[in-house]
């Protein structure tokens, strides 16, 4: 940690995963059925990583596990995206923080991680409604994830579904951490090692807010 400058990361994250809605693992509880599979994505609307700038740049992750996550001792096994978009300075900054090198919240995802099946550098798209009606990400051709907010006959109007203060938050602990249900209309992948379609499945929105080597 003493060779890692200070870096912070803000912008949007989104899974779309195998589990009936809403999805147990971030009420840290086992996953429907007891395994969980699923797409997760990053943009990054601000970042750092000492002078590396990597404002707009996207992650992604392909991962799946047995078990309830937060007990220790489970570990997923995970394969990695980052945009290519990113030169070799930019590549370098990213792989450090997501892979746990950069310490912060994500060397305690990191932890998680019992098997990692690859890292490719890839065209990634990222979209998100402003409104946050929909959301999606996807490598064409390998991946493709896409999801709208849920919604019912007592919905507000306006108004979205939400969980405030999540038991199993997989952006980290944060004051006002909000996570936006949604369904996932389109969750595929066929890509290291990793392959399912799944539809009409768990999803959720959160913003995440990162700061490293040693804060969460």
């Amino acid at each position: 940690m003493n060779q890692v400058p200070q870096w912070h990361l803000q912008g949007d994250w989104f899974d779309v995963c195998s589990c009936d809605v809403p999805c147990p693992c971030y009420f840290a509880q086992p996953p429907t059925n007891g395994a969980c599979e699923g797409t997760l994505a990053w943009h990054i609307r601000e970042g750092r990583y000492g002078d590396v700038v990597l404002d707009g740049l996207n992650v992604m992750a392909l991962g799946a596990f047995t078990g309830n996550i937060w007990v220790e001792g489970t570990k997923m096994t995970a394969g990695l995206f980052f945009d290519e978009r990113a030169d070799q300075r930019q590549w370098e900054a990213l792989q450090t923080i997501f892979t746990g090198q950069a310490g912060g919240w994500p060397q305690k995802i990191a932890e998680l991680i019992g098997q990692t099946t690859g890292v490719e550098s890839v065209p990634i798209e990222f979209d998100t409604d402003e409104n946050l009606e929909w959301w999606s990400a996807r490598i064409p051709g390998r991946v493709e994830a896409r999801a709208e907010a849920l919604t019912g006959p007592t919905t507000l109007p306006g108004q979205h579904v939400e969980v405030h203060n999540p038991a199993g938050s997989e952006v980290g602990p944060a004051t006002g951490t909000v996570a936006t249900q949604g369904v996932a209309v389109t969750d595929r992948a066929e890509a290291l090692t990793f392959e399912w379609d799944h539809s009409s499945k768990s999803s959720k929105h959160m913003r995440f807010d990162w700061s490293g080597p040693d804060e969460s």
